[in-house]
């Protein structure tokens, strides 16, 4: 029914240039518009695509591995470990082995630890805030501190820096990955400057896969603090959408080649492998790095959860096993993508009032509407029942500056509900911009 309210209408706007219209026609297409969303509101709709979260088909895909562990199973790891005591505080040498692929870091420079890589990220920061890098003072006794955010970047990385009283600093995010230019220029300059947070593989929420210029520059950076670091986050490592998924230059060994191995922090998890809540997480870096966080985490816990990173082993079991699964989450979610690009496409493709990034991997879809609507956009979707991102989430302190971004996430409702939600989701986006365009015209 949703969908015939729409049938003549969509044919009447879809070709229309909403910058080239008369302040008169720009009228009368806002009237036209109000009335549809008025005729949708009465719909009752109740749909979240708020954040990027497997639906229920893809965790079921993991349903089995619950079955992988039971009491007649081998509880021991590779090297004879009791996996039900304590003991193997960097985790099992089979999962340091399938991280290392995953990562692309030596298994003896990773860490594998509990559920959750945000947590391992968090732990980090915690770490060197009170206790410090390389033989360096603590951060929290170096006064004023900043890091660096890519925007659009990853809120609830801001979230943690920001948590620890330290200045946000945005950086311009391109296609080629951050600005370069801004980062050297800080990183090189400023002792102040203790980090910078990297999603370098389909982004969040632009999905763009930082280039090799972009990776080699990372690894050549000259930073004026001895402790700063890289806090590489390569969530959507293994997350790709297409036959032809992006590649990303190994800042590992581009880091070997500068002698720069201490430089970066590698982060990773199986989150949107397996199960989101009860998934594996791993941390990697250069030996002097990983010796304070070993200290670290030596006195928070005598080992991880061995019995879920056993399970894990015996049902992805190897980088084989890895593909095969990711070739299954592939299966439900490329077609919820395609839904967002053919809806974005067909209703606002020739509105001139939006565009969109097209990524070949990663959980989101990045929408720039008219400048100063975006918070307008999320408002009027959420009246209508369709609850988004909040404007400018994916900005430090939630401030975009230009009001103009929105981040969806299609992994989540079914088809039929995403393309709901997407023509709802247009029709806002052209009634903003009409509000928008006749406030200046």
């Amino acid at each position: 029914s949703f969908m015939r309210h729409f049938a003549f209408f969509e044919k009447e706007m879809r070709k229309l240039d909403f910058q080239a219209m008369s302040r008169e026609e720009l009228s009368q297409v806002k009237q036209e518009l109000e009335k549809r969303y008025h005729e949708v509101q009465a719909l009752g709709l109740n749909l979240n695509m708020a954040r990027g979260k497997p639906s229920v088909e893809q965790v079921e895909l993991s349903m089995p591995m619950l079955d992988t562990l039971n009491s007649r199973s081998k509880m021991t790891a590779s090297n004879g470990e009791d996996c039900r005591n304590y003991g193997l505080a960097d985790g099992l040498p089979e999962l340091r082995l399938l991280f290392a692929e995953m990562m692309g870091v030596d298994d003896h420079n990773i860490i594998v630890g509990g559920n959750s890589s945000l947590n391992m990220m968090f732990d980090v920061i915690s770490c060197a805030m009170t206790h410090g890098f390389s033989n360096c003072e603590p951060w929290m006794h170096q006064g004023h501190l900043k890091f660096l955010c890519p925007s659009p970047g990853y809120d609830r990385h801001f979230a943690i820096t920001e948590y620890f009283g330290m200045e946000l600093i945005p950086i311009e995010m391109t296609p080629e990955g951050p600005n370069m230019d801004e980062v050297e220029k800080w990183v090189n300059n400023d002792p102040q400057v203790k980090g910078i947070w990297c999603v370098p593989k389909y982004s969040n929420p632009q999905g763009y896969t930082y280039s090799d210029e972009t990776v080699r520059r990372f690894a050549a950076l000259k930073p004026a603090a001895k402790d700063f670091r890289i806090f590489w986050d390569n969530a959507y490592c293994v997350h790709d959408l297409t036959d032809t998924p992006d590649r990303l230059l190994n800042l590992w060994y581009e880091c070997r080649k500068t002698h720069n191995i201490d430089l970066p922090i590698f982060f990773a998890s199986t989150s949107k492998i397996t199960f989101p809540g009860a998934g594996v997480a791993a941390v990697g870096a250069s030996e002097v790095n990983l010796e304070v966080l070993r200290t670290h985490y030596s006195y928070q816990t005598i080992g991880p959860d061995k019995l879920n990173q056993l399970r894990h082993i015996y049902f992805l079991r190897d980088m084989e096993g890895v593909k095969a699964q990711m070739q299954r989450h592939r299966k439900i979610i490329a077609p919820k993508f395609d839904t967002v690009l053919r809806k974005l496409e067909r209703e606002l493709g020739d509105a001139n009032i939006a565009e969109w990034t097209k990524p070949n991997g990663g959980y989101f879809v990045s929408v720039q509407v008219l400048d100063g609507c975006a918070k307008r956009v999320v408002q009027l979707c959420k009246e209508a029942g369709v609850q988004l991102t909040a404007a400018g989430a994916a900005y430090p302190y939630g401030k975009d500056p230009r009001d103009s971004n929105i981040r969806v996430a299609p992994t989540y409702p079914p088809v039929s509900e995403l393309e709901t939600a997407m023509d709802l989701f247009c029709l806002c986006t052209k009634l903003a911009a009409a509000e928008k365009l006749l406030e200046t015209k």
